[in-house]
């Protein structure tokens, strides 16, 4: 495949980090894009309208199959890159039927209706690091077995095994990324690197009680302190905008393969604090505390990736230092902060 002619290419959760970075991605590489999503989430996220006058929008839901036939029979898109999902593990304990609604059996539901009306078009299916939970070898590779620990992975293990069927029973392209945890300043408030580099940016600014709220009601910075989950839990953290790159990728290879996507690296939170806090010249041990409503139900392992496929395959490799992106993160909420604070 190659875009010589500007192809086109539909985007599942087009409102989210993923969905962002992507759009702007392949725009760069002269994509026709649209935007799948639910109309209330795609008018209120302020990052997408810069874009909306570079991409089109059909309005659905993974819940609702006539909107996902609607769109791939209007758009014919000749890449679909399925983002949507309920994305957070830890939400996923609260809303486990709507994860596994959305997550796994929206997916499904998109692959049903690609194969009645756009069966030639190549598919991307967001897999995670989630499926591996408590893992059985790390680090994982695409040969690791997957030992879910919470609903969100579960749902995840379910789409990424329909995505398998539907491959070898249909013939479809189907590619499933495995990806290790990426972040950017577009991620939701509800994820760690958001709240540790929020936490870091209102340490810098002497902010004691932040006006954004933690998903119990309360100030993510409160009295001058982040409360945070488990501080040993280790993950390997990369740049977003590195993997959506990969996505891509995976659909210009010749067939249709499962790649993990990372940066090789564990750290633990106790290492993203020091990171952050570093930058803004501050001691995390000072600023951040941990708090058990904070700790999930059941913590996943070491998660690390072998991402060596996808650099011998694909030609991938992350590009951005973890200092660097968990700066550039740190520096954007300053120039919020600092806005608001000046208002």
């Amino acid at each position: 495949m190659t875009t010589d002619r500007a192809r086109s290419a539909l985007i599942t959760g087009i409102t989210g980090q993923d969905g962002l970075l992507l759009a702007e991605n392949l725009l760069g590489k002269n994509y026709r894009v649209v935007g799948f999503g639910r109309r209330s989430s795609i008018l209120t996220r302020p990052e997408l309208r810069p874009l909306l006058r570079r991409i089109a929008v059909a309005y659905g839901d993974l819940y609702d199959p006539v909107s996902i036939a609607d769109a791939i029979q209007r758009y014919q898109p000749d890449e679909l890159y399925n983002l949507a999902s309920q994305s957070t593990p830890a939400l996923s304990w609260e809303q486990a039927v709507e994860t596994g609604e959305v997550t796994g059996m929206g997916a499904h539901r998109l692959f049903e209706a690609v194969r009645h009306f756009k069966p030639e078009c190549r598919v991307y299916q967001a897999s995670s690091s989630e499926m591996f939970g408590d893992v059985f070898e790390s680090p994982q590779s695409e040969r690791t077995p997957f030992n879910p620990l919470n609903p969100y992975a579960a749902a995840k293990v379910y789409a990424h095994q329909i995505a398998h069927i539907y491959r070898r029973s249909h013939h479809m392209f189907i590619a499933c990324g495995i990806l290790f945890n990426h972040e950017s300043s577009l991620r939701g408030m509800q994820f760690l690197t958001q709240k540790v580099t929020y936490g870091a940016a209102c340490a810098k600014l002497g902010i004691d009680d932040s006006t954004v709220l933690n998903e119990e009601g309360e100030p993510v910075v409160r009295a001058g302190k982040l409360s945070l989950g488990n501080l040993d839990a280790a993950r390997d953290w990369g740049c977003a905008a590195d993997y959506v790159e990969a996505m891509w990728r995976m659909l210009q290879n010749d067939e249709p393969e499962d790649f993990v996507i990372g940066t090789g690296t564990l750290r633990t939170v106790r290492n993203l604090c020091e990171v952050a806090y570093s930058y803004v010249g501050k001691r995390w041990q000072e600023h951040v505390v941990s708090d058990q409503r904070f700790v999930r139900p059941s913590e996943t392992g070491a998660t690390v990736a072998d991402a060596s496929k996808a650099r011998r395959v694909l030609g991938w490799a992350p590009s951005t230092e973890f200092e660097a992106m968990i700066g550039r993160m740190i520096d954007a909420h300053l120039t919020r902060l600092s806005h608001l604070h000046a208002s």
